[in-house]
Order: C-alpha cells, then sequence, then structure tokens
C-alpha cells in the first residue's frame, strides 16, 4: 500500500439524459486539481467519477430518442461523457456507471443489509415528484405556476409541473437518524461545507425528516429491489451508493477499507441528498459517514444556472478548441471562489489568458529560459553568488506562498491556493524588472550578480512548474523540461508538492533547454 494519508474524492455521477456543459466540467476539474496536488504530496489518493444512468428521466429520453434506455445510456457514455475526461485533461482513477453488473450486485447487498436490520417497510404513498430532479418534492420546493403553467404546482429548481404518484411502495426509516444526524452536524462542524451550505443542512433536519421511498413500481428501469423485482430502487440510493459500490463495498473487505470514507463534492442543488440522507443510509448499515461533504456553487451565464433546457449550456471543447485545456482549467479555478456561484464570460477568460497566463506566467518562463541560454555558454544555469535582501525576500515569499497554497487546498479552497502561487509569479516578474539582468550582462563585473539573479529565477520557476503541475497539465511539463531538471531531479510527477516551495534544489550547472510559447497569442475572430 502507498505511503500516506488515505484521500478519496469523488465528484457527482452525472445524470447523463443529455450531453455535458461547462457546469459538469468545473466540478471534473475542482476535484481532478485537488486530487493531483494530494498524489504528488504523496497522499494514497483515489478519484471516482462516473454516470447516473437509471430513473424515470432517463427512460422517457431514451423513449423520445426512440432507443432502450441501456443503448441510449451506452452511446452518451462512450460519445459524450468519457470524451469529456479527455478534453479537461482528467485523472480519474475509476469512473462508475451504475448500470455496471458490480455496482448492481453490490446496492442489493447493502439494501438487503437495511431490510434485514429493520430499516425498510411497505406502505402506500401520494405525493408530488419532479422528473427532473427525481424526487419527490418537500413543500419548501414546491411553487404556484406562471403563465403557461399557471394554476400548476411546479418544482422551485426545474420550473416546471409536477407529477402526482401514488404508488406502493417500499420505504427507509430515515426519520429515526434525525438526532444522529444533527449530533453528526454539531460533533464535525465541518462534515458539510461551506459553513452556508452546513446551515441549510442543519435547518432542514432541524425541522423534521420523514421516511424515505425507497423503491418504484410504475415503470422497470432501475436495480430490482432483491426480494420484489415488481419494483425497482429508488435512483436517488442506487446512485449515492455508487461511492461505496465503487470501492468494494460487500465484495472486496481490503480495498473498502483501504478508502473508505470519502469526501464528496456535489453541487449544492444536491447537497441535501449527500448531507442527509445518504449519510442516515450509512449510519443504518453501521458503516462510517462520509469524511464529509463539500457543495460548491453554480456556474452562472447571463445571470442564470448553466441549464441544458434553458439552452444556457456551453459545451467545453467550445472553450478547449480555442484557449486549450489549461487555461479552461485555470480559468475556473481561478477566477470563482471555489463553493460560492460564479458568472462565466467569455469576455473574462479571454482578458485572463492573456493577461495572467500569456504575460503573466508565460512571458516570465520563456524569459527566464532566454536569458539563461543567451547570456551562459551551452545553456547552463549559473550558480548564484552571495544573496541580498531582494533575493532573501523572493525566497522567503516563495515558500511562504506554497505553504499557504498547501494550506487552502486542505480547505478545498483552490482559487485561494492559485492565488497564493500566482504570487510567486508576480513577484518574479517584478523582481526581473528591478534586477535588470540585461544590464546586469553588459558589464564583466557584475558577472556574480547576474549569476544570482538568473539562479533565482529559474529556481523559482522549478518550484512554480511543481506548484502548478495540477492545474496547468500541460504547461507545467513543457517548462520541467524545458528546465533540464529530469535527471538530475526526477520526473515532475515524482516531486514531492508539499516541499516544493524549499529553496535551492535546483542544481547550477543544470542546462535548459527550448520553450515554445506556454500560452501563445490568440487573434481575435
Amino acid at each position: 500500500m502507498p505511503a500516506g494519508r488515505p484521500f478519496y474524492l469523488t465528484t457527482p455521477i452525472f445524470y447523463v439524459n443529455d450531453v455535458p456543459h461547462i457546469g459538469h466540467a468545473y466540478t471534473e476539474v475542482a476535484a481532478d486539481v485537488l486530487t493531483r496536488w494530494h498524489r504528488q504530496s504523496g497522499d494514497d489518493t483515489w478519484l471516482l467519477t462516473g454516470t447516473d444512468e437509471h430513473g424515470q428521466k432517463i427512460l422517457r429520453t431514451a423513449t423520445a430518442n426512440g432507443a432502450t434506455p441501456k443503448e441510449w445510456t451506452d452511446r452518451l457514455v462512450e460519445s459524450a461523457w468519457k470524451p469529456l475526461l479527455e478534453t479537461i485533461d482528467i485523472a480519474n482513477d475509476d469512473f462508475i456507471r451504475t448500470t455496471d453488473e458490480r455496482h448492481e450486485r453490490r446496492v442489493k447487498l447493502f439494501i438487503e443489509k437495511l431490510r434485514e436490520a429493520g430499516h425498510i417497510y411497505e406502505a402506500e404513498f401520494e405525493g408530488l415528484y419532479c422528473v427532473g430532479c427525481e424526487e419527490f418534492k418537500p413543500a419548501s420546493e414546491i411553487v404556484e405556476g406562471v403563465g403557461e403553467y399557471a394554476g400548476q404546482k411546479v418544482c422551485a429548481i426545474h420550473g416546471r409541473p409536477l407529477e402526482l404518484m401514488h404508488e406502493k411502495n417500499y420505504f427507509f426509516r430515515m426519520s429515526a437518524f434525525q438526532q444522529q444526524l444533527l449530533d453528526l452536524y454539531k460533533a464535525q462542524p465541518d462534515f458539510v461545507q461551506p459553513e452556508s451550505a452546513r446551515n441549510e443542512v442543519v435547518a432542514f433536519v432541524s425541522q423534521g425528516l420523514n421516511d424515505l421511498s425507497i423503491s418504484r413500481s410504475s415503470f422497470d428501469w432501475g436495480i430490482p429491489i432483491p426480494w420484489d423485482d415488481s419494483h425497482v430502487l429508488y435512483v436517488w440510493v442506487d446512485a449515492l451508493l455508487n461511492y461505496a459500490t465503487a470501492v468494494g463495498y460487500g465484495e472486496d473487505d481490503a480495498d473498502f477499507a483501504r478508502r473508505w470514507p470519502a469526501q464528496h463534492i456535489v453541487g449544492k442543488d444536491i447537497l441535501r441528498f449527500h448531507a442527509v440522507i445518504w449519510p442516515a443510509m450509512l449510519m443504518a448499515a453501521g458503516l462510517p459517514v462520509p469524511a464529509g461533504v463539500f457543495g460548491h456553487g453554480w456556474l452562472l451565464v447571463g445571470g442564470e444556472k448553466m441549464s441544458k433546457s434553458k439552452l444556457t449550456g456551453i459545451a467545453p471543447n467550445e472553450i478547449t478548441d480555442t484557449f486549450g485545456s489549461d487555461a479552461f482549467r485555470y480559468y475556473f479555478m481561478r477566477a470563482i471562489s471555489f463553493g460560492q456561484d460564479g458568472s462565466f464570460s467569455w469576455e473574462d477568460l479571454s482578458a485572463r489568458y492573456q493577461a495572467e497566463l500569456a504575460n503573466g506566467f508565460g512571458n516570465l518562463a520563456s524569459r527566464v529560459i532566454a536569458m539563461v541560454k543567451r547570456y551562459y555558454e551551452g545553456g547552463a544555469v549559473p550558480a548564484p553568488g552571495e544573496y541580498t535582501a531582494a533575493d532573501i525576500t523572493v525566497q522567503t515569499n516563495l515558500l511562504a506562498a506554497a505553504l499557504s497554497a498547501d494550506a487552502a487546498i486542505e480547505k478545498f479552497a483552490i482559487h485561494e491556493a492559485l492565488a497564493q502561487v500566482w504570487t510567486i509569479v508576480d513577484a518574479l516578474n517584478g523582481y526581473i524588472t528591478e534586477q535588470e539582468p540585461w544590464a546586469l550582462a553588459k558589464d564583466e563585473a557584475d558577472r556574480e550578480r547576474l549569476g544570482t539573479v538568473l539562479y533565482t529565477c529559474a529556481e523559482g520557476l522549478r518550484a512554480l512548474a511543481v506548484l502548478l503541475s495540477p492545474v496547468l497539465t500541460k504547461a507545467a511539463p513543457k517548462l520541467w523540461s524545458a528546465l533540464g531538471v529530469e535527471a538530475s531531479l526526477g520526473a515532475l510527477a515524482a516531486q514531492p508538492l508539499r516541499s516544493a516551495g524549499e529553496w535551492g534544489q535546483l542544481k547550477p550547472g543544470t542546462v535548459v533547454g527550448d520553450l515554445e510559447p506556454l500560452f501563445p497569442r490568440i487573434d481575435a475572430a
């Protein structure tokens, strides 16, 4: 087993009734950055993502497209959802589908366990159901329709009419776990993050919990209830269990013990399922609750949440085809405070690409590499002379920024971590302006000082390549290669990230190579 503490992170499994948009990609990138950071820090890391493929909405979408549900989901997963991971360069360790045999088998084991423990019973049920949410809606999320839906009850989230369902269903005794959940939130104040999400969950549970309908008998696209195949499992129960089934629940005890519990990243609209229903199910099964649930905000376009139905969805490749995957990853992790809603605009993306990536980081890298090659024979990195206050300031600030970035990652503040790393970019650019190495190069008497300045800059780039490698997965390896450090320090992926800010790792005499522009100029169409 690898050394280091376990860090098992999950994204939501995405509903495959349509193709992905940048809202889905945003969640994937955030999870990927966090796990790349932890993996390169030596933690025993695992990233799970996947697709949610059962339920009434999938059945209706498939039927409308002249396909069976399995044909539809197979088509969408292979043509859209798995390619998304390549488009934005996601290094997931596993991809689970709720139609996988391993998942269905292990789900049945879990549900049988709940039934044997007395947590499941059968009863009649009637309620207003939102097919879009795949949920019987609580009163707080039912509103009066307007316009074409006037006089009807509609979903507060989707704005579409609710359907009155009356069925004999199986129920999970979720109400029995109200106090245990409240005790959990009190004992672990960071179990639900950010604080606004925690407050919402605590308020919801404090109002009282109802038992949860966990089966449907009006359609058959789902996992059959093991003891009654006239019912299929409620899609949300099926979906939530993926986090456990993917790491061996019920069949591979060693893998499950190694990985579980997981840390979940979810959109705030599905927070209640993950922070209330899911831990209650785990408590009932006698299993550890998740390590935590982080509910991030929505991506807004024109002030509205990203939505295919409202035609505000933007395909990720619309961005990556022009700006590249690095710019996509950087922009969404830097421009939006993780945990809050954030607005996307093409103008802001373009401006940040030019100012921060091309002119800020890219230009810094190319200037330093070019000066080492120009001023030192064979492009060998010079040895530093005596450090001045300006040099020591760079060293001190670099270490502080690296440590602060790691601390920010620990609390899922990816935007703060990037902001800290970018202080190094800005500091080095300012340092070059102040030290004027091109002027030092004109006088042999300043040769030692020139060496110190360029070593400082090159060592700064070494640290930046490591610190930015979880985000800039294309540019950082190019810079690492140009710095020529692989022979002496090893592969970029092998660099211990938490000690990246420690000074003096770049060996003098290292020969730099050519560096193509990391962020080429993009001409306006």
